[in-house]
């Protein structure tokens, strides 16, 4: 099996994957149908309303961070992961329903988006530090990276159908569909034999538990520039749904379908981008600072885009170097982490990426609203820009002898002794506290 896909070798990675991808393609097209209602059934093309929704659904993901991290790195993470993806599909089972039956309401999404964000606030940081209890830890950045590509692999897909269900059967069916695709992941979860799973250490119950993640990134510069990358870029750049849903129907007047197949198109590049980077052998955090520039100068090109077509072009390219961005991102944090601290340092992480869509959608949406969606694109090609300025900045100060092999414990300073060290010594801390 080529290096690309190395960790597919493991047959618990192959069901997980697969089941995942199942679920995935119905993810996507509930996001969709879900944002073609707010803006056009909902409301007359209200980006502020569909900036809300988004922020609603995933801000619990930034007030959940303690809890969240530490239930991923305390309980077992297969039965957790049951749990929440069975709520999940439960939510969209009801949402379908009442769109069905004619019974939407405006606030009535908000209030879905509020449940289904808590489920996936707890979710997240499980899902994430699951993979490495399905491959051995030299695969782990490989199967980070090939998740994101089934993620995106389902975006182009998953979009597209959507699209043409919603003109065809109505909104209200493609969410009950996106409820039976949980099916997959949950049938695979059942599949997945827990003997074969890697050992992973899990957290105590001593006191301050809880808080131990932030004082772990506080002590890690490496860990703290990504999470700044992560939120400046993940706060004004990845809000993909308003700009494509704006310019869309906006400034190409394009139905649900259209609407669809823009973000299908977009999703091409980002598979492409993860698949570029399950072929390589460790993240760097470089590729990270050097993809935030690509990604403002894309989103740029997209900003300006003189037609439909070249506004597609930019978008392949604006999903190729987001992804490469975040999946880089991704491995760097979870192959450079002490795995006792994976699943609360992952919590963080996903706060810091997700949480700031409470901030950045409406004010993106208000700018779309108020300006006109290309400078929403002008206002993420902004952010892609600062966050290299930020990074290049960083490497320099660092140097590129103190960026080998990940560019995260020789970053800091620390031998792995060391860090073990200062742990133990933050475990006796916390039981004191």
């Amino acid at each position: 099996m080529s290096a690309m896909f190395r960790s597919l070798a493991s047959i618990d990675y192959r069901i997980w994957f697969a089941g995942a991808l199942v679920s995935n393609v119905g993810t996507w097209m509930q996001r969709t149908a879900q944002d073609w209602i707010v803006l056009t059934a909902l409301t007359d093309h209200d980006a502020v309303a569909l900036g809300i929704t988004m922020a609603l659904q995933l801000g619990p993901g930034l007030l959940l961070v303690p809890v969240s991290g530490w239930i991923a790195d305390r309980f077992d993470r297969r039965h957790t992961l049951m749990a929440t993806q069975l709520a999940m599909a439960l939510l969209g089972l009801g949402l379908g329903l009442i769109v069905v039956t004619g019974h939407a309401q405006l606030w009535i999404v908000y209030l879905f988006a509020v449940l289904l964000g808590i489920a996936s606030a707890i979710d997240a940081p499980v899902r994430q530090t699951f993979v490495s209890e399905l491959v051995s830890g030299a695969n782990v950045s490989n199967a980070v990276a090939l998740n994101s590509a089934s993620f995106n692999a389902a975006r182009t897909i998953g979009p597209a159908i959507a699209g043409v269900l919603v003109v065809l059967v109505g909104a209200g069916w493609v969410f009950l569909i996106n409820a039976v695709t949980f099916a997959g992941v949950l049938a695979s979860l059942k599949f997945i034999k827990p003997s074969r799973l890697m050992a992973t250490p899990k957290a105590s119950r001593a006191k301050g538990q809880l808080l131990e993640g932030f004082r772990y990134v506080r002590r890690r510069p490496d860990l703290l520039l990504v999470f700044v990358i992560v939120f400046i870029v993940g706060t004004f750049g990845f809000n993909y749904a308003i700009f494509t849903s704006t310019m869309a129907t906006v400034e190409f007047g394009l139905d649900s379908a259209g609407f669809g197949l823009l973000t299908s198109i977009m999703a091409v590049g980002s598979v492409a981008g993860a698949l570029v980077s399950a072929s390589r052998d460790r993240p760097r955090i470089r590729l990270v600072v050097l993809a935030c520039a690509s990604f403002g100068v894309f989103a740029l090109a997209a900003a300006l885009s003189p037609g439909y077509w070249f506004f597609a072009a930019a978008l392949v390219l604006i999903g190729f170097s987001g992804q490469i961005l975040m999946t880089t991102a991704n491995g760097t944090v979870q192959t450079t982490t002490d795995p006792r601290m994976r699943g609360r340092v992952m919590a963080l992480y996903m706060a810091v990426f997700m949480g700031g869509t409470p901030i950045g959608a409406p004010l993106l949406g208000a700018v779309a609203n108020t300006l006109g969606p290309r400078w929403a694109l002008g206002t993420a090609a902004l952010a892609g820009l600062v966050a290299f300025g930020i990074g290049a900045v960083w490497l320099v100060r660092y140097g590129r002898r103190q960026l080998t092999a990940t560019g995260s414990l020789a970053a800091v300073g620390l031998d792995r002794a060391a860090l073990a060290e200062e742990l133990e010594l933050d475990e006796v801390e916390a039981r004191t506290a």
